[in-house]
Parts: structure tokens; sequence; C-alpha cells
């Protein structure tokens, strides 16, 4: 996974921190800051519907 582009972490409060990264063969990448070596992986297109859905409202269930 040397060719990741991982973005800055997103944090909540008292919680773990996600990064979301992308390679150029067009995969994309979910993991928790400091464990980038056991990322979730799926297409780029898979990553932007979750997060349209998430913006839609799609997960506030687990708020």
């Amino acid at each position: 996974m040397d060719d990741i582009t991982w973005e800055e972490p997103f944090c909540g409060e008292g919680a773990s921190c996600f990064r979301l990264g992308t390679d150029a063969t067009g995969n994309a990448y979910v993991a928790i800051a400091g464990a980038e070596d056991v990322a979730l992986t799926d297409s780029r297109e898979a990553l932007r519907r979750m997060i349209l859905d998430i913006k839609a409202g799609k997960a506030d269930h687990l708020l």
C-alpha cells in the first residue's frame, strides 16, 4: 500500500480518527489513523457513493 495518497485524519471527540486515501489505479481506502496497513479497500466510485449517502443522512441512525 505504498502508493496510497492519504487525506488528513477525520477525528471525533474521544473517538478514533479515520483516514481516506486513493491510489493511481482507481482504488479507495478507509483506515483508522495509525493502522493504514489494514485498510478497507474498494473502488473510488464506492467511496463516492458512501460519502454522498452519509451526507444525505442515510447513516444518521448510527449517530
